[in-house]
């Protein structure tokens, strides 16, 4: 009786947490690699590896139809790099954009008008 109804929350949550998983290695792919070291943060290297694999683990864990479905609940569990860097590393790095870290595309620009002058 609550077999289907299981199934069927645990799809929602697998399912979720992998699209967040995406989102995460699409953001920090998109990034530019001078806004984490100079934020304090790891590299960019070390966190698109590790959302990476978080998104791989994840599709795995993904219930069928879309997956595997063996993982359990710790298809669930690996959602927690891109929880972390949604919650500490984005904030950190978003007010450089998005790009190679190129002009136009960090804080140095920051509090100029263009217009010259004051």
């Amino acid at each position: 009786m609550f077999g289907p109804l299981q199934q069927l929350i645990m799809f929602v949550l697998t399912t979720g947490c992998f699209a967040l998983e995406i989102w995460a290695l699409v953001d920090c792919l998109r990034r530019p690699a001078p806004a984490f070291t100079s934020e304090g943060k790891r590299t960019k290297s070390f966190w698109s590896l590790l959302v990476g694999a978080s998104a791989l683990v994840g599709f795995l864990g993904l219930e069928p139809p879309l997956g595997w479905g063996f993982l359990g609940l710790t298809a669930l569990l690996v959602a927690i790099p891109a929880f972390i860097y949604f919650a500490d590393v984005r904030p950190a790095v978003r007010p450089y954009g998005f790009g190679s870290g190129g002009s136009g595309s960090g804080r140095s620009g920051r509090g100029t008008s263009g217009r010259g002058g004051w």
